[in-house]
């Protein structure tokens, strides 16, 4: 095995891992509900609080592993606890730490039953994600990855909606069936390499026909996870039942693990199997992109109309990542980072219309903005920064998305323009009916708008919106050197050819 990389002074990142879990150690003896809320709330601020040294202290200039851990694990089968951070893993692991606290924020009021175990799961689920960022050991890298996925069911099959075990037990499946692909894909790569170092199995001259299988294995996986069309199935049943958090989590967090896999391992891995698919992948993100959109544009269930959003959105992660230049790929982490925010923030307002409707049928919240205007400036704000609206977050990395697009292939590109005017279709027609409704509009004189708390969860993803599209510089940078090194490993594969005109 090739040297880790310069080690962490501190072990910052299993500081990281591990706070969440003593948090729900002590939450699990705690008794009382306030306490509990109180509890989750600081764990996740102060992992949050944690975390943010990390862009300070992470050094663009080179593409290697920074803040590694290295110890032996299961010496006698060459596996090790081994993390480490590059610029896609650093805004990723930023990212989950900043929308927990916020997920403890917008369930204050909407759990009321089984406290404990609720922010027990949110804690644990903290720990996971945040190792399925850090991991460098594929071992290690996949306890991770099967630990979210008994919380998030858990999530959804005691606190979700009336369907909620129906909901549960069709996520439980599909990624379980994912992850059995992943771990014959681990098995496979140890077989050939005899490691399960991740870093040292990028780049190995394996076999064409080798890599072809893997790389198969490792999409069904991580296109499961995505989801990309035609594996997004269970997606929307999950976003309905599931209880506010337990959405943001699945849409700011849990999809991105998906298009992540496919960049830390199908490209560099599998370069030339990427290549060979590389059409076929694309076809489907337009696929995705079109569907989404279309398939939104017909809901009148909020929950459901901002889920199939989520399929056209990472549809153009998806794209990006497969146009194989690097402003497909700066273009598909932002997307990543910006619909965590946007989507997450578009779940939370939801959950507070239910909150105070009981309902999240369209019609019935039309004109809600009248009496809710600090809630409807938000959500404006929220609408417009999802159809990629100048100077809001979404436009950047679609906008990058579209050039690594237009650089492959002229074709690819304007056969996702259909997409971009579809996401402002189902959107405008959300915010006008929420906003300002019809002549015939259910009252809703006697609703509250935003309090304080509410304000609180919903104002640092504001925040973001303006940060990132008036100033995608901090982002970007921490992203040019992890972006070029891959390209580089990708590359050596063979030449670029398009196909496609």
């Amino acid at each position: 095995m090739t040297s880790p990389g310069p080690t962490a002074d501190l072990p910052v990142l299993s500081l990281l891992i591990f706070a969440p879990l003593l948090g729900a150690g002590v939450a699990s003896v705690l008794r009382n509900e306030r306490a509990l809320r109180w509890w989750s709330l600081a764990c996740t601020l102060v992992v949050a609080a944690s975390s943010l040294p990390l862009y300070g202290w992470f050094d663009i200039g080179t593409a290697q592993f920074q803040f590694v851990e290295h110890a032996a694990w299961i010496p006698w089968l060459n596996i090790h606890y081994t993390l480490g951070l590059d610029g896609i893993s650093l805004l990723l692991v930023l990212l989950t730490t900043l929308i927990m606290p916020l997920c403890v924020l917008a369930s204050w009021r909407y759990i009321a039953t089984r406290v404990k175990e609720f922010m027990v799961c949110l804690l644990i689920m903290e720990a996971a994600m945040i190792g399925v960022f850090c991991a460098l050991d594929f071992v290690l890298f996949f306890v991770f990855w099967e630990a979210m996925l008994i919380p998030m069911a858990l999530l959804i099959g005691i606190w979700g909606g009336p369907r909620k075990v129906y909901a549960a037990l069709k996520f439980f499946i599909y990624t379980m069936a994912g992850s059995v692909f992943l771990l014959v894909a681990i098995i496979a790569l140890y077989l050939e390499a005899g490691t399960f170092h991740i870093p040292d199995l990028m780049g190995r001259p394996y076999a064409t026909g080798f890599q072809c299988w893997v790389f198969l294995a490792f999409f069904l996986s991580f296109a499961i996870k995505v989801p990309m069309f035609p594996f997004h199935t269970w997606l929307p049943a999950a976003h309905v039942e599931a209880p506010t958090a337990g959405s943001v989590v699945l849409a700011s967090i849990l999809l991105k693990m998906g298009t992540y896999g496919f960049l830390r391992f199908s490209l560099p891995i599998a370069p030339a199997a990427t290549h060979l698919f590389t059409p076929y992948v694309l076809g489907l993100s337009v696929v995705a992109i079109l569907y989404g959109g279309f398939t939104a544009l017909a809901q009148s269930d909020l929950k459901k109309l901002v889920a199939y959003s989520s399929v056209g959105h990472m549809g153009f992660a998806t794209l990006g990542i497969f146009t194989l230049n690097a402003s497909g790929i700066e273009g598909a982490a932002l997307v990543m980072v910006n619909h965590g925010v946007t989507t997450g923030a578009l779940f939370i307002a939801v959950g507070i219309i239910f909150e105070r409707l009981h309902t999240r049928d369209l019609s019935q919240t039309a004109g809600l903005g009248k009496f809710m205007p600090i809630f409807a400036g938000f959500l404006g704000v929220f609408c417009l920064s999802s159809l990629a609206f100048p100077g809001t977050n979404s436009f950047i990395g679609e906008f990058l998305v579209l050039s690594g697009g237009f650089a492959y292939s002229k074709a690819l590109a304007i056969s996702v323009v259909p997409g971009v005017i579809l996401a402002a279709a189902y959107m405008l027609r959300m915010l006008q009916t929420v906003a300002y409704g019809g002549v015939r509009n259910p009252s809703h004189a006697g609703l509250a708008d935003l309090e304080g708390r509410e304000i609180l969860t919903l104002a640092p993803l504001l925040v973001f919106v303006f940060w990132i599209g008036l100033n995608p510089e901090p982002f970007t940078r921490v992203l040019d050197a992890t972006v070029q090194h891959l390209l580089a490993q990708v590359h050596r594969a063979g030449p670029l050819t398009s196909s496609l005109p």
